[in-house]
C-alpha cells in the first residue's frame, strides 16, 4: 500500500518540494512506495521552481480516509484534508509550532525551530546517508531561500544557510541569491490576479481558543504595487471572514526590500489585534517594521489574545 506525502492546503514551495524530497528519500530506504502529493493548486513561485529544475507536479489528493500518509510543513488540523483523522499518519517533518494533529499509532517525527522544512529534510538525508539528486537539491535550495526570504527572515538559522550552500553545490548553482531574486520577482506578480487570488495565495486558518483566525501573507519585492487595490482586497477579506466563519482575518503585505509588513485586518474585536502588536490601527491597517515571518512574528503574538 502506497504512502502519500503532502503539506498544507494552499501549498507553498516548502510543502510541495518537501513532499517530492521526502518521497524520493523514503523510496531509497523503504520497501513501500511513497508518492508526493498536494492538496491544491501550486503558486507561480512553485511552478518556477519545478520548471527550473525539471520537477514533476505532485498528485492532487483531497481525501485521505483509509490512506497512509506522511505530513510536511504543518501539524495544524485545519491545514489538512477534512478526513485527515481517518488516515494513518506515519511521519511528520515540520518547522512550525506544534498543532493539534493527533495520531493513533507511533510515528516518525522531525520538528525543528528553523527557517524551512526542507532544511530539516536535508538533515534527514544526511542522517540516513542518502545522496540528494541534483534536481531535488536545486528545488530544496530555492524552497529554503523562499521560506527564509533569502536569509532575511528572523526564522532563518545557521542550519538553513548551511543547507542552502551545500545544496547549491550539489545543484551546481553558483549565484543562488540571483536565482532567488528571479524567483521572488515571479512570486511578486499580481497581473490578472483577483482579490480572492491574492487573499488566498498563502492563506492558513488557525484555531485560537474557541475561534478561528485566518492569516494570509503576500511576500513581494514592492508592496506599493497593491496600493490601488487595498479597498478591493479589504472588501474580499470581509466576504472571506463570513464564508470561513472567522473571528479575525489578517492579510500581511510583506515587503522583502523594506523588510516589514503592512497588516490589514477584519475582526470582531480589532482591539485584540491592536493589543497583540501594541499598535493603533488606522483604516484597519498598520505598518509593522521588521515583521517578515507569520509563524514567528505574528501567530505567537495573536494567539495569546484568544487563550
Amino acid at each position: 500500500m502506497s504512502v502519500y506525502v503532502f503539506g498544507h492546503k494552499n501549498p507553498d514551495s516548502d510543502s510541495i518540494v518537501g513532499a517530492i524530497a521526502i518521497s524520493y528519500l523514503k523510496n531509497q530506504i523503504e520497501d513501500e512506495e511513497y508518492i508526493p502529493a498536494r492538496q491544491g493548486d501550486i503558486s507561480a513561485e512553485t511552478e518556477f521552481i519545478l520548471n527550473r529544475f525539471g520537477g514533476k507536479l505532485p498528485e492532487l489528493k483531497t481525501s485521505v480516509a483509509g490512506e497512509r500518509v506522511y505530513l510536511v510543513d504543518s501539524t495544524d488540523k485545519p491545514h489538512f484534508q477534512d478526513d485527515i483523522d481517518e488516515a494513518t499518519i506515519l511521519g511528520i517533518i515540520d518547522h512550525h509550532k506544534l498543532g493539534d494533529i493527533m495520531t493513533s499509532t507511533p510515528l516518525e517525527c522531525w520538528i525543528r525551530p528553523i527557517g524551512c522544512s526542507n532544511s530539516i529534510v536535508k538533515e534527514v538525508y544526511d542522517a540516513m546517508g542518502i545522496a540528494i539528486p541534483k534536481d531535488i537539491a536545486g528545488m530544496m535550495m530555492l524552497a529554503i531561500l523562499s521560506d527564509t526570504v533569502i536569509f532575511k527572515s528572523p526564522t532563518c538559522t545557521n542550519v538553513d544557510t548551511k543547507a542552502v550552500k551545500e545544496l547549491a553545490k550539489i545543484a551546481e548553482i553558483e549565484d543562488y541569491k540571483a536565482l532567488a531574486q528571479e524567483m521572488f520577482i515571479v512570486k511578486s506578480g499580481t497581473d490578472g490576479a483577483t482579490a480572492r487570488d491574492l487573499n488566498t495565495r498563502d492563506y492558513k486558518v488557525f484555531n485560537m481558543g474557541d475561534v478561528r483566525v485566518g492569516i494570509n501573507q503576500l511576500e513581494m519585492i514592492d508592496i506599493s504595487a497593491l496600493d490601488r487595490r487595498k479597498d478591493e482586497i479589504y472588501s474580499d477579506m470581509l466576504m472571506m471572514k463570513e464564508e470561513e466563519n472567522l473571528h479575525t482575518m489578517i492579510v500581511l503585505l510583506t515587503d522583502i526590500m523594506k523588510e516589514g509588513s503592512q497588516l490589514l485586518c477584519v475582526s470582531d474585536d480589532i482591539k485584540k489585534i491592536e493589543a497583540a502588536f501594541n499598535k493603533k490601527f488606522e483604516n484597519n491597517q498598520v505598518w509593522l517594521d521588521g515583521v517578515l515571518s507569520r509563524k514567528k512574528q505574528v501567530v505567537p503574538f495573536v494567539q495569546p489574545q484568544f487563550d
